[in-house]
């Protein structure tokens, strides 16, 4: 279970290795709800998502002989270039492995940041059976890109900058896929400001966390326009 200490710990290490993206009001929204609507910019990272802060803690943590041996992981998009980015930055080894229907610019990208992409399996699961099995095969530490405390411990220095850049905050409003995300956003927010309200928003094609936590049996769908939170499966940890 991650704390507080863990995400002020992350930011420590994170600083100067990820941006304090802008937080700022957005008229539009602001005007459209009634209230006070204010976004931060993750999209302005090197690789244009959050997925770098836990990808680069979890890397930071990582033993020499962890360093020396690398590190693998399984993604179609922004967790593939997150861990690429950051092990290309520290000079470690990387294997991604990313399901065969990866856009092929994904694929370009995340080569790019010098990793050995892998296209294997069908499915999300295919690949990630595949990913595991490197690591077992080769000594690779697997990053998973939510199910790990190091990963959502990062990704919660984004709740740390929110509150600092604008202390009167009193909701949240996070977009869930396998929860790492909330989970460290959730944290820091609630320990710094136990009155804050959070609210976890999925597709209602892909509603594993609703199902999780409320006990229900919504079905899952095929496909949405938000792939990125598009996960049959919440994390253990999440």
């Amino acid at each position: 279970m991650i704390t507080l200490q863990d995400i002020q710990d992350a930011a420590s290490r994170l600083q100067g290795q990820v941006l304090d993206t802008p937080c700022v009001e957005s008229r539009t929204l602001s005007e459209i709800v009634g209230a006070q609507v204010f976004l931060k910019f993750e999209n302005l990272q090197f690789t244009a998502s959050f997925k770098e802060r836990g990808a680069c803690n979890k890397l930071t943590l990582l033993t020499p002989q962890e360093r020396a041996q690398g590190v693998v992981a399984m993604s179609a998009g922004n967790h593939a270039q997150g861990v690429a980015y950051h092990a290309q930055r520290l000079g470690l080894r990387a294997v991604i492995v990313m399901p065969r229907f990866t856009p092929g610019v994904k694929v370009e990208r995340t080569r790019g940041f010098g990793a050995e992409v892998v296209l294997h399996g069908d499915t999300l699961e295919e690949a990630r059976a595949h990913a595991y099995a490197l690591a077992d095969e080769q000594g690779l530490t697997f990053v998973h890109p939510y199910d790990d405390e190091a990963v959502a411990a990062g990704q919660g220095t984004l709740g740390l900058e929110m509150l600092q850049a604008v202390p009167d905050l009193d909701t949240l409003v996070i977009a869930v896929g396998g929860g790492g995300l909330i989970a460290g956003v959730a944290t820091a927010a609630k320990a710094l400001k136990p009155g804050m309200e959070v609210i976890g928003v999925q597709t209602t094609r892909f509603p594993a966390m609703v199902n999780a936590i409320q006990g229900t049996h919504h079905p899952q769908g095929t496909s949405t326009i938000a792939e990125g939170i598009a996960v049959g499966t919440p994390g253990k940890i999440t």
